[in-house]
């Protein structure tokens, strides 16, 4: 399949007043549209899974409210205007039944918040729109017609999933979200960031596998992997892409334990770019689908450009997003891959604790015993910790997350490497 060229910003542009809910007929025009920039692969989950439920396919038709003569003071002609998943409902209410489904942001006035709460909770709804604090505070009459309509069928849950192949079958996965209807930042910002990285890595032969998977927010991740076992796709860690397109500085949030190479990676890439930057450990700056991996076994840290001031309202729009910060965004992820396949990688070929000693190896490393005045150098030591911790690492490991470990180079490990290489127990890329 031939594949458009990403243009700037120009997914955001053309998707983001899109009403992109879990389950639509928008959700579903974006992942036809995004399929014009990368080969897709379409996930659809049609029951239940791990308690969560897949909410009904919503789509609205129309959403008003007239004042008591008549003249209508509301239209819902932006997709936060409504709150999620909204019933559809009809008829003249009181001016205190009317407030108690009015809801607004408490930290600006004149702002549209984002009620989203009802996708994650199907089996328990009602009607309602979000509004300016100033329309709540003007409503006077007794009285007022409200008429939400809407489309409901079955809901059919959709993530979808870009392969990058490399000459390994280990994965590393960049996961965003494709909802949020009428937002741009958060995360359309992510999603475009996401398309053209992997447009960029496209021409690259590259070792590792790469993955691009759009989901649903939490909902679309949990699914996933109730259904794709990362074990069976050889997935190592990930990262989570969100509100790349602000000004506001870039923000690495750790993994749970801090130890992947794509965040060391970043890390680096970002202290050495002398631009401000934040970064924090796991939950500490946002956290959105990472803590869904994290529970399958996946460390996954993000990338992000949070906070910023419009967050979860309709200033989120084409006036915050800047392409300089969206195309930084964009240059250091590929330089963090560029980075990673840099790496040495090893793969175990044996299991439990070879005997080193035997002849067929001679790959022992004697420290000496200083019983018998005998005691090795800082060299003997270092490869000493080496043979002995190599048997604990996963059947797959860095060799530089294990000479950390040690505190040792890494240009120190590689000979001992290769002779374990040479005698076929590992096998180094």
């Amino acid at each position: 399949m031939k594949t458009e060229s990403i243009k700037g910003l120009s997914i955001i542009n053309d998707l983001y007043l899109r009403n992109r809910n879990f389950c639509s007929d928008d959700y579903d025009y974006c992942i036809s549209y995004l399929s014009k920039f990368l080969n897709f692969d379409t996930h659809t989950y049609h029951q239940a899974h791990n308690s969560w439920q897949i909410p009904p396919k919503w789509d609205l038709q129309h959403a008003f409210i007239k004042d008591k003569d008549g003249h209508t003071i509301y239209t819902v002609d932006h997709p936060l205007k409504i709150i999620g998943l909204s019933s559809s409902f009809s008829g003249w209410v009181s001016k205190n039944e009317l407030e108690k489904h009015l809801h607004y942001d408490h930290r600006y006035a004149d702002a549209i918040p984002y009620h989203f709460r009802q996708f994650y909770r199907p089996w328990d709804r009602s009607w309602g729109f979000c509004v300016p604090q100033t329309f709540y505070d003007s409503l006077h009459d007794d009285s007022y017609y409200v008429e939400i309509k809407t489309h409901e069928t079955k809901g059919n849950l959709k993530v979808i999933e870009h392969t990058k192949k490399g000459n390994l079958p280990y994965t590393f996965v960049f996961v965003a979200h494709l909802d949020h209807p009428g937002m741009v930042n958060d995360d359309l910002a992510g999603v475009a960031a996401g398309v053209e990285l992997f447009q960029r890595i496209s021409q690259v032969n590259t070792k590792f596998t790469y993955k691009l998977i759009l989901v649903p927010e939490i909902i679309g991740s949990e699914f996933y992997l109730g259904h794709n076992a990362p074990g069976d796709n050889n997935i190592i860690e990930g990262c989570f892409l969100e509100m790349l397109g602000t000004k506001t500085p870039l923000a690495l949030q750790n993994s749970l334990k801090s130890n992947t190479q794509i965040e060391k990676i970043l890390f680096s890439k970002l202290t050495n770019s002398n631009k401000k930057f934040t970064s924090g450990p796991f939950k500490s700056i946002i956290c959105n689908d990472e803590y869904i991996w994290e529970a399958r076994g996946v460390p996954m840290c993000s990338l992000s450009r949070f906070p910023y001031p419009e967050y979860h309202t309709h200033k989120d729009d084409l006036s915050i997003l800047d392409e300089e910060a969206f195309t930084e965004s964009v240059e250091i992820l590929y330089k963090t891959i560029l980075e990673l396949e840099k790496k040495i990688f090893i793969q175990k070929k044996f299991t439990g604790t070879p005997c080193l000693s035997h002849p067929k190896y001679n790959l022992y490393v004697d420290p000496g015993q200083r019983a018998f005045g005998t005691h090795a150098g800082a060299n003997i030591q270092a490869k000493r910790l080496l043979m002995d911790l190599i048997p604990t690492q996963p059947n797959v490991f860095f060799l530089d997350s294990l000479c950390q470990l040690v505190n040792i180079p890494t240009e120190r490990a590689i000979s001992y490497i290769k002779e374990l290489e040479d005698k076929k127990l590992i096998k180094a890329y």
